[in-house]
């Protein structure tokens, strides 16, 4: 029998990623599920930093549902622009979606020099469970900002960033290369540990 996790989102990309990302990591015995299906009420982000969204979000996932719940937060920082986006990378345009915040971040830094377009993406997940216990990890992917986008693939600002050391955008790499890279995938590899734990006793 599996152990069942709800992931905190509604998000069919995020969760088919993550999915991808917990096999690959060799984490059995786990069937991820999303807020779909649950009475589940919108979590209203404030939090400061990442891992504080993560924890807002998991710890009410695991409210709603009595299951163990994994959440994460995550977003554009660039370096020309103090760290901004942030918190703020899917509510950056006013909450009119990913080609609108990428449009407006791409105005915002049109004059600054290829050499100062560094940026980062940052991941913070939390594992919350029924009984309180709370674990958060963080992944961090330096790379720079293109002028325009590049690639299909992805969402958010995956084709407007570079990963260090790689000429493709984010977009342009196949999934298994985007999940070995990324921000998300560095931050639930650290956490896969704990939730094969899950899996092993459900089993």
């Amino acid at each position: 029998m599996a152990a069942r996790v709800v992931l905190a989102t509604r998000n069919a990309h995020k969760v088919e990623e993550v999915r991808r990302i917990l096999e690959a990591a060799g984490v059995d015995g786990v069937e991820l599920l999303s807020l779909d299906g649950f009475d589940a009420p919108e979590v209203v982000e404030d939090g400061a930093t990442f891992v504080e969204n993560a924890v807002l979000k998991a710890r009410s996932a695991v409210a709603a549902t009595g299951l163990p719940a994994l959440a994460d937060d995550s977003g554009i920082a660039v370096d020309a622009l103090n760290g901004m986006p942030g918190v703020l990378s899917a509510r950056w345009s006013g909450g009119r979606g990913d080609a609108a915040n990428v449009d407006l971040l791409l105005a915002q830094v049109a004059d600054v020099p290829d050499e100062r377009r560094g940026a980062s993406f940052v991941c913070a997940v939390a594992l919350a469970l029924p009984d309180g216990t709370l674990v958060t990890e963080e992944g961090v992917v330096a790379g720079t900002l293109l002028r325009e986008r590049r690639g299909t693939g992805g969402f958010g600002y995956d084709p407007v960033f570079v990963p260090l050391g790689h000429e493709q955008s984010t977009a342009e790499l196949s999934p298994a290369e985007k999940d070995r890279l990324s921000h998300r995938g560095l931050a639930l590899r650290a956490l896969a540990p704990r939730l094969a734990e899950l899996g092993r006793a459900a089993g």
